[in-house]
């Protein structure tokens, strides 16, 4: 059974005694943004309930404040969500909350928090800290807080983090009206680990960076809970098949490398996974290279295009086993911040396709319109974009910020 908000009952005492504690000048500050989405689906759904249109508001705010000269600070970081077509995408989460301690030379970091790893575009290899929100968005950008201990050391040579990770949060997934979803629903009540201390097991994770010149390198280690459930059909209580999501152990050892040179930005996310089935191996690797003022205007166009390889092949977790990515961002520089993202994930062997076009715009000082466009196209019935064949959409954003 899945025991997802516990962790909230030891996190809340702890930060709201630190929000209240007197420490002489403080500095707060508080930013909210409130939005409006709606997505339309060029064509109508698989399965009954589900609708061509889809409508929700969400709420994210960010509570920051600050003490002791600076050395002592406290995020709070809320997110809620009322989705009118999915239940299962209304939803509330903490994506931060933490206080943290500045030392002389070190960091200390207590609560939930966001922790992001990685340098490539189309897919974040070793990005393993945080849960994905998958029912915010099928691009896996949006995290869950993960609560966490975290100490880092800053040195001449390179930054040291370490991570104790006491809680694990299970992956969220559509509900049986959401679009995006599998033709097999995912049974989030009947969660599976290879751990006999379940979500309680004690995940940790150590990562050295540092830059040299024009190079960013970073090396890390994680031991714990693996963040990618496998779904494994079973028979649930009406006789009917349903997915459990079995999350297993694992330990990664992961790199990322950037090099800057002129118009030239090169990347490259490399790993190797010990899992339960054994070992495998997958990196993320390409260009971006930038035109500036292209065609005389004051718009940079930046070009790229990176490889994507699982060596577990049909195997594999995500859909990303052997594909080329291609395409280009144009940065319009204008006082409105106007920006165009788009591109194509392309399977090696034809086995299905993605195309992606994000844009976003500001109007005023507290305005922001964004466009989202997602068609899935040539897949196959064994792939696993097949079952999102009917969902190609368009969603358009309005957001006020406070």
């Amino acid at each position: 059974m899945s025991h997802r908000r516990s962790w909230r009952q030891g996190v809340f005492p702890l930060a709201f005694a630190l929000a209240l504690i007197p420490q002489g000048p403080v500095r707060a500050q508080l930013t909210a943004e409130v939005g409006l989405e709606s997505r339309g689906y060029f064509k109508g759904p698989l399965f009954s309930g589900q609708d061509r249109h889809d409508a929700s508001v969400s709420l994210e705010a960010e509570f920051y404040r600050e003490w002791d000269d600076r050395r002592q600070s406290i995020t709070v970081e809320p997110f809620v969500r009322l989705d009118f077509a999915d239940k299962e995408r209304t939803h509330f989460d903490l994506r931060e909350l933490s206080w943290q301690y500045v030392f002389e030379s070190w960091e200390l970091r207590v609560g939930l928090r966001k922790v992001f790893w990685g340098v490539t575009e189309s897919l974040h290899l070793v990005d393993v800290i945080n849960q994905t929100d998958l029912v915010e968005n099928v691009d896996g950008e949006d995290k869950l807080g993960q609560p966490m201990v975290n100490a880092a050391f800053i040195r001449p040579w390179g930054t040291v983090e370490l991570f104790a990770l006491p809680y694990f949060r299970e992956r969220t997934f559509q509900g049986t009206d959401g679009r995006l979803r599998q033709s097999v629903l995912v049974d989030e009540d009947d969660v599976r680990y290879q751990s006999g201390a379940e979500e309680h097991h004690f995940d940790w994770a150590v990562r050295w960076s540092h830059y040299i010149g024009s190079f960013d390198l970073a090396v890390s280690y994680f031991d714990g809970t693996n963040r990618d459930p496998r779904l494994e059909p079973v028979l649930n209580d009406r006789g009917g098949v349903a997915l459990t999501p079995f999350y297993e152990q694992m330990e990664q050892l992961g790199v990322e490398g950037q090099y800057t040179s002129g118009g030239w930005l090169l990347k490259l996310e490399g790993l190797t996974r010990d899992v339960q089935l054994g070992r495998y191996w997958a990196f993320a690797g390409g260009f971006e290279y930038t035109i500036p003022q292209v065609l005389g205007t004051n718009a940079d166009l930046g070009l790229l295009s990176e490889y994507l390889f699982d060596d577990r092949g049909d195997a594999a977790t995500t859909p990303f086993e052997g594909d080329v990515t291609f395409g280009g961002r144009l940065a319009f520089n204008d006082v409105q911040s106007s920006e165009l993202l788009a591109f194509v994930v392309a399977d090696v062997e034809g086995d299905g396709n993605l195309l992606s076009v994000e844009g976003s715009r500001r109007f005023g000082s507290d305005w922001i319109v964004t466009l989202e466009t997602r068609v899935f196209f040539g897949a196959a019935p064994e792939d696993f974009l097949y079952g999102l064949r009917q969902d190609d959409y368009v969603g358009l954003a309005l957001r006020r910020y406070f």
